[in-house]
C-alpha cells in the first residue's frame, strides 16, 4: 500500500558527468542546490552576485558573467547551468525604469513592484539561454521551480506566480538540451507534509533538499559520475574528520592520506 504519490520523472537523455562544470542562478533554493553539488566536487559556481528570484535578475547575471569574463564554462566542453525561478514578481527602479536584482534597503517609496507575464519570463529565460549557447554550444540547461512559498503576496499569490512560472517554462523549452526538473511538484506532491519544512513552514528542510537532490542525481547523472561519488564519498569523510588532537602526528599522517586520495580521484575524473 502507497501512502505517498511518487513523482514520476524519465531520465534524462543527457547526463552529468563528474566534476562538471556547472553554474547555478536564481532563488535561495539554487543556493541550496549549488551547494550540494559543489560539496559533490562537480566545478559549480553559484549566484555569483546574490540571490535571484526572477528569471530577468537572471538573465542579468548571465550578462554580466559574460561582460566580466567570468563565465565558468569553456568552449566545446559540455557544461550544465541550472535556472531555479523564485518568482515572477520584480521591482522598478522609479528613477531610471529598470528592473532591479536587489533592492538594497532603500526606501520602498523609490521602487514599483510589477508582475512579469508568461510570454515576458519565457523571453528572458530564452535570451539567458541563447546567450550562453552563443559562446559555449554544448552547454545543457535544468529549469526548476523553486518549492519556497512567497507569504508576502499571499498563498493564493504565491500559487499564481508558481504558475506563471511554470507556463513560461513551457514556452522556454525548445531543444532536447533543456530539460525542466519537477522541484516544486516534489515538495507539493510527494513530500506534502509540513515535517519537510523549517520552522518558518515556507522554505524546505535540509532533509526535503536532500531528497531534491537526490531524485536530480537519479534523473541527469552518468554512471561515471555515481561511480566517482561511490569513491569520494570515503575521502569526504576523512576529510571532514573532527580529530580529538588535530596536532598530533597521527592524524597529520591521515589528513596527508586522504589529500593524496583525493588529488589522485579528481586527476582520474578531470579533464582539464
Amino acid at each position: 500500500m502507497e501512502f505517498r504519490t511518487i513523482v514520476n520523472i524519465e531520465p534524462s537523455l543527457w547526463k552529468i558527468e563528474p566534476c562538471e562544470r556547472m553554474l547555478f542562478v536564481g532563488s535561495c533554493f539554487a543556493d541550496n542546490m549549488g551547494k550540494r553539488f559543489q560539496e559533490a566536487r562537480f566545478r559549480a559556481v553559484v549566484n555569483p552576485y546574490g540571490v535571484m528570484y526572477n528569471p530577468a535578475s537572471i538573465l542579468h547575471t548571465v550578462e554580466r558573467l559574460f561582460e566580466e569574463n567570468k563565465m565558468p564554462f569553456e568552449p566545446n566542453k559540455k557544461g550544465t547551468a541550472v535556472f531555479t525561478l523564485g518568482t515572477n514578481h520584480v521591482y522598478i527602479l522609479k528613477e531610471t525604469g529598470k528592473i532591479v536584482d536587489n533592492c538594497q534597503k532603500r526606501p520602498q517609496r523609490l521602487f514599483e513592484e510589477r508582475e512579469l507575464s508568461i510570454d515576458q519570463c519565457a523571453h528572458y529565460l530564452e535570451q539567458a539561454i541563447e546567450l550562453i549557447r552563443s559562446r559555449f554550444p554544448l552547454v545543457r540547461f535544468i529549469l526548476t521551480v523553486s518549492p519556497i512559498r512567497y507569504r508576502k503576496y499571499g498563498y493564493h499569490g504565491s500559487q499564481l506566480s508558481k504558475a506563471t512560472l511554470l507556463l513560461a517554462i513551457e514556452k522556454a523549452i525548445n531543444s532536447t538540451n533543456v530539460s525542466y526538473f519537477p522541484s516544486y511538484e516534489i515538495i507539493n506532491d510527494e513530500l506534502r507534509d509540513y515535517r519537510f519544512y523549517k520552522e518558518d513552514m515556507l522554505h524546505p528542510s535540509d532533509q526535503a533538499v536532500d531528497y531534491i537532490y537526490q531524485r536530480m542525481a537519479e534523473t541527469f547523472f552518468s554512471p561515471s559520475t555515481f561511480s566517482f561519488l561511490k569513491a569520494w564519498k570515503p575521502i569526504r569523510e576523512a576529510l571532514s574528520h573532527q580529530p580529538f588532537n588535530p596536532e598530533s602526528e597521527e592524524y597529520r599522517s591521515f589528513l596527508a592520506k586522504a589529500k593524496e586520495q583525493e588529488k589522485a580521484l579528481l586527476q582520474q575524473y578531470k579533464e582539464d
